[in-house]
């Protein structure tokens, strides 16, 4: 029988509440509501002795990986506390499974917008604020490739040997393997191997590693409603060391200007007034971030991952483990990102021309 009961349900109170005082957290009423957003984790806000907080664990139907998922999302924010990187305050966390029959850990509840969902009355009013948060998107991304994975305890997630020269043979083997799904059709995908021929040709020098978030774009950050600067990055799930360029890259592809290929703060956009993806360039170099000359080679290399990562979801529809609505948006939205990577790789984009 499929469990049909929220997130909130299936949580132990007893168990979490007797957690929580063992730990020091003080008293708690047992309020857990979800949150929005993303659909991968169990994301509950509660209040713990007065304190808004955040719970966060792997979603009632665990995958593979999901403990490890969880493990380095405790991990990141660990290592982010004390840096200039915004991000929720890692409060308590738990790995043990036998408290609630998964990982989770609690973090502070930042008091912001996510702009994929809502829309503060500040910022509807005010171009300038939306213009200018959105833009501190792109400095915080320099921010956080600055960092010295070493110095914060993040040098455990480098993977042994280059990390841009494993991408390419990495996703396209993602790819090739989905048709080993019974029932899997690509339908109309582009001709990939244009885009995986010039990405590996013109693939820039191995950089010194820094920390990426991995999965940046406007549905994963919390805009201050009144000030135009960004509360905090979220999602740290797919947090790596490797080349920090790639975040941009990916803040680039999924910008909600044409082109686009998988749109994210949609709810923001459609205010109007936003950065162009030259802007986000700009700001990213002006805060410190690394060399852009190269940006449009990150930017198909981002839009070449991120298609792949989306099929997925149509694959595991045929295997029946995904739901066909959401697989059908979602390879509609990989046609469009492998499409902008061949365009590219035929020069027939650039960064600077949107």
């Amino acid at each position: 029988m499929v469990d049909v009961r929220s997130p909130a349900d299936v949580v132990d109170r007893a168990a979490l509440g007797a957690w929580l005082r063992d730990q020091g957290l003080g008293n708690w009423s047992g309020e857990l509501e979800p949150v929005g957003g993303g659909t991968q984790n169990v994301v509950l806000r509660t209040v713990v002795d007065g304190r808004p907080l955040v719970l966060r664990s792997p979603p009632v139907h665990p995958r593979p990986g999901s403990a490890r998922t969880i493990a380095r999302e405790i991990t990141v924010l660990g290592a982010l506390r004390g840096t200039d990187v915004p991000h929720p305050e890692l409060v308590a966390a738990c790995t043990d499974a036998e408290v609630l029959g998964r990982p989770f850990y609690l973090m502070s509840d930042v008091d912001g917008v996510n702009p994929g969902e809502r829309v503060s009355p500040e910022q509807a009013a005010t171009t300038a604020l939306r213009h200018g948060a959105v833009l501190d998107v792109a400095r915080a991304a320099a921010r956080l490739g600055r960092l010295d994975p070493a110095a914060v305890g993040l040098d455990a997630l480098r993977r042994p040997g280059p990390f841009l020269e494993r991408q390419v043979p990495r996703w396209t083997e993602q790819l090739a393997s989905y048709s080993e799904v019974p029932g899997y059709d690509p339908g109309d995908l582009p001709d990939v191997a244009v885009a995986a021929d010039w990405l590996t040709r013109h693939r820039p020098p191995e950089p010194e590693p820094g920390v990426a978030h991995g999965d940046l774009h406007l549905n994963n950050v919390l805009l201050d409603r009144t000030r135009p600067r960004v509360a905090a990055l979220v999602d740290w799930e797919m947090c790596t060391v490797g080349d920090p360029l790639l975040d941009l890259g990916w803040l680039l592809v999924t910008w909600p200007v044409d082109p686009v290929g998988f749109g994210a703060g949609t709810e923001l956009a459609g205010y109007g007034g936003l950065p162009t993806r030259a802007e986000l360039v700009a700001a990213y170099a002006d805060a410190g971030g690394r060399d852009t000359t190269g940006i449009t080679w990150y930017a198909g290399l981002a839009a070449f991952k991120l298609g792949v990562v989306l099929e997925g979801t149509w694959a595991r529809v045929a295997a029946g483990e995904a739901d066909r609505a959401v697989g059908e948006r979602l390879h509609g939205a990989a046609v469009a990102l492998l499409e902008l990577a061949v365009r590219i790789a035929r020069d027939e984009w650039a960064v600077s021309a949107g």
